[in-house]
Order: C-alpha cells, then sequence, then structure tokens
C-alpha cells in the first residue's frame, strides 16, 4: 500500500498530466557503467562497490516536490538486491518521515471532520484514537510490504523505474508493478509482497478498529483498496521525474545515469 503521502503525489501527477503534456520517450535512466553493472547475487551490503552504495544512498534520500518521500524507487532495471537490513531501513524510513507523519495526522483530521468511524467520539480523544489507528495502518503496512515478506519471499520491495516508450506501454508497465516484482536474484516473480502484506494489514487492523468496522468482507475490501492504490503509486513513481522536468524546466540528474 502507497504511504498517505504518494496519494497526495498522485493527486500532483493528475495535475502535471492535466497542465502539460509528457513526452513519448525520455532519456533512459536505468543505464548504468558498463564498469560497474551489479551482480544481484550479492548477498551483503560490504559486497557492494562504493559507488553502488552511493547510488543506493541517493535513491533512498528522493522525495517529490522536494516533501514527499519516495525511498523505494529506482531508475536502474538491474540494480543489485537489497539486503534484509537494508528492506528493514527502508520500511522503517518509509513510515517513520516526517512527511508521512504529517500526512497520516491530516488524513486523521480529515477522518474526524467527516465522523469516519464515529465509535471514536469527537474531541482530542477521537482524534487521538484515529491518527493512532492511521499510524498502525502506515507502519503495518510498511513493516509488511517492504521487510517482513520481501525478505520472507527473496523479493524486491522497490518500483524498478522503466522511464522510456510511449506513455501506453509505460502505464501498462507501472500498472503492472502492484503484480510483477523483481526477485532478489534479478528475475521477475508474482508479487507476494503487495499481496500478502495488503492482507495481512488488513486483517490486523481488525484488532483496533471499532467492532462496526472490523470483519471478513471489510477486511478483503480494505485490501483490495490498498492493492489499489498501489497501483496508482506505481504511476506516481514511473512519471514524476517527467512532469518535474516539464513543470519546472528542469533536469534533474538519474542515480545510477551516465554523464
Amino acid at each position: 500500500m502507497p504511504s498517505y503521502s504518494k496519494r497526495v503525489a498522485f493527486f500532483v501527477l493528475l495535475f502535471g498530466l492535466c497542465t502539460s503534456s509528457v513526452a513519448q520517450t525520455s532519456p533512459q535512466p536505468q543505464s548504468e557503467p558498463s564498469s560497474s553493472k551489479p551482480d544481484n547475487s550479492i548477498s551483503t551490503a560490504q559486497s557492494k562497490s562504493k559507488e553502488e552504495r552511493q547510488i543506493e544512498k541517493k535513491e533512498q534520500s528522493q522525495r517529490i516536490l522536494g516533501v514527499i518521500p519516495d525511498f523505494g524507487t529506482t531508475n536502474r532495471q538491474h540494480a543489485s538486491a537489497l539486503t534484509s537490513q537494508q528492506k528493514l531501513h527502508l520500511a522503517i524510513k518509509s513510515a517513520f518521515d516526517p512527511a508521512e507523519i504529517a500526512a497520516v495526522a491530516a488524513q486523521s483530521g480529515l477522518s474526524q471532520a467527516e465522523n469516519e468511524f464515529p465509535e471514536y467520539g469527537q474531541g482530542a480523544a477521537g482524534y487521538g484514537k484515529r491518527f493512532g489507528a492511521t499510524l498502525a495502518d502506515e507502519v503495518s503496512s510498511s513493516f509488511w510490504v517492504n521487510y517482513f515478506y520481501p525478505v520472507v519471499t527473496k523479493e524486491d520491495p522497490r518500483y524498478f523505474r522503466l522511464g522510456q516508450g510511449s506513455i501506453m506501454r509505460r502505464i501498462r508497465y507501472a500498472l503492472l508493478q502492484e503484480v510483477v516484482c523483481h526477485t532478489d536474484k534479478g528475475g521477475r516473480s508474482f508479487s507476494w509482497e503487495n499481496f500478502l502484506g495488503a492482507f495481512t494489514t488488513g486483517g490486523l487492523s481488525n484488532v483496533y478498529y471499532p467492532p462496526a468496522e472490523r470483519g471478513l468482507g471489510l477486511t478483503m475490501s480494505r485490501s483490495a483498496i490498498s492493492i489499489g492504490y498501489g497501483s496508482l503509486g506505481g504511476l506516481v513513481d514511473e512519471f514524476y521525474p517527467d512532469i518535474a522536468r516539464r513543470l519546472f524546466h528542469r533536469h534533474e540528474k538519474v542515480p545510477g545515469q551516465t554523464p
């Protein structure tokens, strides 16, 4: 499930698409120096080259509009696999980033204004319960999707940006990334991490959601919506760099791209 701040970014993307045209093709961001092509069989961070670690560090500091975290996106189709420790770091950093906490706070306020989950009540106590439940969703999703299941299934939780080709091809690619993922060995697999993560998060929410919001039907519905949001998040990851170049008339150097 994409973070609450990533959902905001989706609307930024829609605005960009309405106010500017995206080029049919763009520079090939996934190209890498031929002398340092990564080996996806690498299992420890120490085995990676200094250059590879620098690229990963830069990628894991990416932000949309300079604010919204985009830590789980890589422009390199052949990026070396993340270690278990790196997946845990990604999960923690994604869940507790200040921008994410701010998005959770805003979502909780909106939920209270609409009297969602009326059992929580109003006032400070009601807001605190909504904030706690929303934050629990965020942390749970990040843990299962970015760390636990990717480690168990040996899948890579990042979005591997295509960055070139026709718009329709890239849209199809982005939407499918919620279903088909990269593996630690460099292949492709059904994205167990996303589906198992969504249903686990949805199931655990029954522990802290009000009684009226629990049950198998609601759990399945929330999980399906989460997967749908994941696909929309892929569109943000795929197209935001293009939108940013056209809206702000600048070209940002893509990590791993040759000069």
